[in-house]
């Protein structure tokens, strides 16, 4: 049973008031040579000349209005997500971090990630995003096999993605991670370690290490491939995990690895519920104002000729009740192996955290959470396997 440090029933109606978060930015460039037939992600292929004097007007235009209507503190963060952003220019790059620095609301040794896959990249591209700002690259390698890499419709080879490293550590930028999937057509368990072994060869600061799934509106949903079954699958996680952490790389979240002091400030903040301005077609973004105790969340326009066609770009702007932002902290915050302590889900949620004592007491009944010290709790190994579980158990009640 729940020892008797868990939060007391009493405690549900102790007052305690949303503080604002910190802010991250995230633009998207939803630009991409091919689509991937397993990506579910709002990308687009490019039929002609990339429009990126339009676009980069309408990212500084979103930005502004979006300040203007409700002026947001210092951005700890900024990641330029696709699509494919390394399809872009320095410039298109410069532009954004230039309208955050004039404002003085670039933090300092702000974190600023650029996505990019290989085979989009001349050499010394790298070089030019660094000047432009760039502090940390997430390259999507996916394998290092070229077989998969073909049978993932990837338009890069192994070469590619080697000569893209060597760019990378070539333009000084000592904070890079690399995407890998396992599970992928007909991969074997082997195979799987033998792509992440070859990736720590490269020794990057990060390594996302995620399962392929197949997820609704793909070319895979419609044509399934010829996946692992779930032992394999299972077998190849555990000793992926094995060597990563024989390594050094400290498993923080369901599928982030990072050498100490290396991990992803910007998803962190995601995961801890914090703030996040999102620009760019089809961009998700999330703000707090504290005083009148509200928590909403944006989508933008979907379609890049829509977005770059003026107002409105807002699609939808949607406030999370009291009781949602309970179950959207805990699926978000549950998914850290280091999971979370009262404060944060207090000043996040504007809830007590006696509110939600009969599921915590019942998470760690069912040996799915344990306590952190007196005022924390994390995911055990049986939570983090069956996250889904775990993470139902916070669902609204009329849910």
């Amino acid at each position: 049973m729940i020892d008797a440090a868990s939060p007391a029933q009493g405690a549900a109606t102790r007052s305690v008031k949303l503080e604002q978060p910190p802010v991250g930015l995230y633009v998207h460039l939803p630009w991409c040579v091919k689509k991937c037939p397993y990506c579910d992600f709002n990308s687009h292929e490019l039929r002609g000349a990339l429009p990126e004097a339009d676009y980069r007007r309408a990212l500084i235009e979103d930005l502004t209005r979006e300040y203007s209507g409700a002026p947001f503190t210092e951005v700890r963060s900024v990641f330029f997500g696709g699509g494919t952003p390394s399809l872009f220019p320095a410039a298109t790059i410069e532009s954004c971090l230039q309208w955050l620095d004039d404002r003085g609301l670039l933090a300092s040794g702000a974190e600023v990630t650029l996505e990019a896959n290989p085979g989009t990249l001349e050499k010394g591209s790298f070089a030019a995003f660094a000047a432009a700002g760039i502090n940390r690259v997430s390259l999507g390698v996916q394998s290092f096999s070229d077989r998969s890499l073909q049978r993932l419709g990837r338009i890069h080879d192994a070469g590619e993605a080697w000569r893209a490293i060597d760019d990378i550590n070539g333009a000084g930028i000592g904070r890079f991670n690399l995407d890998l999937m396992y599970g992928l057509p007909d991969q074997t368990p082997d195979e799987a370690f033998g792509d992440l072994a070859a990736a720590l060869s490269a020794e990057p600061s990060h390594i996302s290490h995620y399962q392929l799934t197949i997820e609704p509106n793909t070319l895979f949903h419609a044509r399934p491939p010829p996946l692992p079954g779930d032992d394999s699958i299972w077998e190849a996680h555990l000793r992926c995990s094995a060597l990563l952490a024989e390594r050094g790389y400290r498993r923080y979240e369901v599928s982030a690895y990072a050498l100490p002091g290396f991990e992803c400030i910007h998803n962190l903040n995601y995961w801890r519920f914090g703030d996040y301005i999102g620009v760019g077609a089809g961009a998700h973004g999330k703000r707090t104002f504290p005083t009148q105790d509200r928590v909403v969340r944006t989508v933008r326009t979907r379609h890049p000729s829509a977005y770059m066609g003026g107002l409105p770009v807002v699609q939808e702007s949607r406030e999370i009740p009291a009781a949602d932002r309970v179950f959207e902290f805990m699926l978000n915050a549950t998914r850290l192996t280091g999971g979370f302590d009262d404060r944060l889900f207090e000043s996040t949620t504007g809830q007590p955290i006696g509110s939600v004592a009969p599921r915590l007491r019942e998470a760690v009944n069912l040996g799915l959470l344990e306590r952190m010290g007196p005022r924390g709790w994390r995911p055990t190994d049986r939570g983090q396997r069956f996250l889904n579980d775990l993470q139902v158990l916070f669902l609204p009640d009329d849910a």
